[in-house]
């Protein structure tokens, strides 16, 4: 389109198997302290946050493999994504009131402002997207 640009930033790392969940939490919290997001939107960054316990949890309790966490960001969202090998992918459900697991999908769903599964050639990706700081919304609708 003439007269505009796309601008996105991102950052990507590679989670082992033995790795901890704090670890992907804390490589995102700097990147996210660095584009000025714990200032600007402290509960957004809460929420990613959040989301990358889950979905890093998930890649490594039912996919039983490493993570790739993948964040960018353009002028509406930040894209939060995390590849493992497993082809099946997430849905909400109710969680059984005995059980300590079951929930993960259930709280993405609630502090992302969308979200997406989809399968990729080895594995899936599991995306999350969360408004900029003073961006207006880009019309995506939340996933159900």
């Amino acid at each position: 389109m003439e007269g505009s640009s796309l601008r996105a930033v991102g950052w990507a790392c590679t989670l082992p198997l033995n790795s901890e969940v704090k670890a992907a939490r804390d490589w995102a919290r700097e990147h996210l302290d660095a584009r000025g997001w714990t200032t600007a939107a402290p509960q957004t960054v809460d929420a990613v946050l959040l989301t990358i316990s889950e979905l890093v949890t998930n890649a490594y309790r039912h996919a039983h493999s490493s993570a790739q966490l993948v964040m960018t960001c353009d002028d509406h969202c930040l894209h939060v994504s995390v590849h493992d090998k497993s082809g099946v992918l997430p849905t909400p459900r109710e969680a059984d009131a005995e059980s300590l697991g079951g929930r993960g999908m259930l709280l993405v769903d609630a502090v992302a402002d969308t979200w997406e599964a989809r399968p990729c050639p080895h594995g899936k990706s599991v995306s999350a997207c969360f408004r900029a700081p003073g961006a207006s919304a880009p019309g995506a609708r939340k996933h159900k």
